[in-house]
């Protein structure tokens, strides 16, 4: 049976969620909430009426799906749901939130509070639903009825090829949806990186670290025999008189790409786009800094292309900033697109390429290129 209802936008009921935050379920009833109180309205016979209250049951109802943990008290905390908060100010939520997590303010402001309110949303979603298509759904999002993984009907490509129209002509752009280890064939691929130029340790999860790790030569065994990105990125800074300071932020330095040049990957190139904040564990990013070191990627690119046989021209490049940076990733495709969009219409032969870890942040990356855009996938 066909949903009576269109769903309602994801972006449009985050929207609202976040307003939510802000003046907790005590200023319901002041503000515009139309996604969920559409919601509420069109619940079968029964169900709450279109009232603050209603919407609050909503949100109490979606924040218990979430499956417990320090996610959903997390969730409770910055809606104002949590016992004896409701009538608290939104930044002790906010505090409180971040304490939850073991975290700065300011760290859970930028990172985990988007995911936070994001699950919450993706459990609206779900609710708003009918069965039908609330399995569906589910199996989109990644999660069951029970907050479970779903088990997907089939599974989606790890690679889309988007053609978008870039001042009167198609350009083709490829989105690799993995890990950034498991590229191949691609001649530069960049790594966002301090001002420091210091990388993470290689067990880490980021992008520079899977790099390093990926990049290092190894024995029969798994041991290290030699760390190849850290210290060329390490000879490069001695070289050019960094060791113990920082650089301008948008300074990129380039390096082999290690071991994966057996994968095809020929250099990678370090974008400082994190600026370290001083007595802390977390980084600064503006999108500025992340539109020059995309500039200031390309100018390498075509300095060193020319030196290269065959040269290089395929580069890839990370949602930069959008991981403890704290940008989200619209914000960092926003940030890095105008570069790229330049090179593309100034006719430079560039294969571009954008590796992202989920299907969500292609989905976003495609949205954001779509138009008068044909698109294939393979």
């Amino acid at each position: 049976m066909a949903h009576p209802f269109p769903l309602p936008d994801y972006g449009a009921l985050l929207a609202e969620v976040r307003m939510v935050r802000r003046a907790g379920v005590v200023g319901l009833r002041s503000l515009p909430t139309p996604g969920l109180s559409g919601i509420v309205e069109r619940r079968p016979p029964g169900a709450l009426q279109a009232h603050p209250a209603t919407v609050e049951e909503l949100l109490r109802t979606a924040v218990s799906g979430i499956g417990g943990g320090t996610l959903q008290t997390a969730a409770e905390y910055s809606l104002g749901l949590a016992g004896g908060t409701r009538d608290w100010p939104a930044a002790d939520r906010r505090r409180r939130a971040a304490q939850v997590y073991g975290v700065s303010v300011e760290r859970f402001r930028k990172h985990h509070e988007l995911m936070v309110l994001g699950q919450i949303v993706e459990r609206i979603l779900l609710i708003a639903a009918p069965p039908t298509t609330g399995t569906a759904l589910a199996d989109r999002l990644g999660t069951g009825e029970e907050g479970g993984r779903a088990a997907p009907s089939e599974l989606a490509p790890s690679h889309r090829t988007l053609t978008p129209l870039v001042h009167g002509r198609h350009v083709t752009v490829t989105v690799h949806i993995h890990s950034v280890d498991l590229l191949r064939d691609v001649d530069v691929v960049v790594s966002p990186s301090n001002t420091y130029f210091v990388l993470p340790a290689p067990f880490k999860s980021s992008v520079a670290a899977t790099l390093r790790r990926a990049g290092a030569r190894k024995d029969p065994t798994g041991g290290l025999v030699e760390d190849c990105v850290h210290d060329e990125l390490r000879g490069w800074a001695a070289r050019n008189g960094m060791p113990g300071r920082a650089a301008l932020p948008g300074t990129v330095a380039p390096t082999s790409a290690g071991a994966l040049g057996e994968q095809g990957l020929r250099r990678i190139y370090h974008a400082a786009v994190a600026v370290p904040r001083p007595d802390s564990n977390d980084y600064d990013v503006r999108p500025a800094v992340v539109t020059r070191s995309v500039a200031a990627a390309f100018a390498l690119l075509a300095r060193e292309s020319a030196g290269e046989d065959p040269p290089l021209l395929s580069i890839c490049l990370p949602l930069l900033g959008s991981g403890r940076g704290g940008l989200t990733p619209l914000e960092s495709f926003g940030a890095l697109w105008p570069a790229v969009e330049a090179e593309l219409a100034r006719g430079a032969p560039w294969e571009i390429h954008f590796v992202v870890r989920g299907h969500a942040h292609a989905d976003l990356v495609e949205r954001l290129l779509a138009g008068p855009a044909e698109r294939t996938y393979r």
